[in-house]
């Protein structure tokens, strides 16, 4: 699969390490089902990756799933429209803050817009808003 790219974490409880292998010590614990992670590079099983933040480390490719997610950009106290259609002015179906994390349904390569759910509430999301998918990739 192409470098880099995208994933998400499979449980609460993922640790990075400082390399590629569990005789590497941990360095950070994630503690966050469904984070978004952009997948940098590839030894054996193991990945590195690169968090929202920009942190970056090795974790076992068990703990990674293929579902999409991406997580809410903006300032702190921003909010973001989750709207009813791929438009501009399109009804809110739900408010945003940063840090959100939606599930990416559809994203059409070169489409601004990505179909998102967060929590129970499905919609549209512009693609610059979130981390978590790349300009002009196409998610399914």
């Amino acid at each position: 699969m192409p470098l880099p790219r995208f994933a998400a974490l499979r449980s609460d409880e993922v640790n990075l390490r400082t390399g590629p292998g569990t005789r590497f010590p941990i360095e950070w614990t994630y503690q966050r089902r469904e984070l978004p992670v952009e997948i940098t590079r590839e030894f054996e099983l193991w990945r590195r990756i690169r968090d929202p933040e920009g942190t970056e480390g090795w974790v076992h490719q068990s703990t990674l799933m293929g579902r999409r997610s991406a997580i809410v950009r903006g300032a702190p106290n921003s909010e973001t429209v989750l709207r009813r259609r791929p438009e501009d002015g399109a009804a809110a179906v739900a408010r945003l803050r940063p840090g959100v994390v939606v599930r990416l349904r559809l994203c059409e390569a070169r489409n601004p817009w990505c179909e998102a759910q967060a929590g129970e509430h499905r919609g549209y999301i512009l693609r610059s808003e979130v981390w978590g998918v790349l300009p002009d990739e196409e998610v399914k």
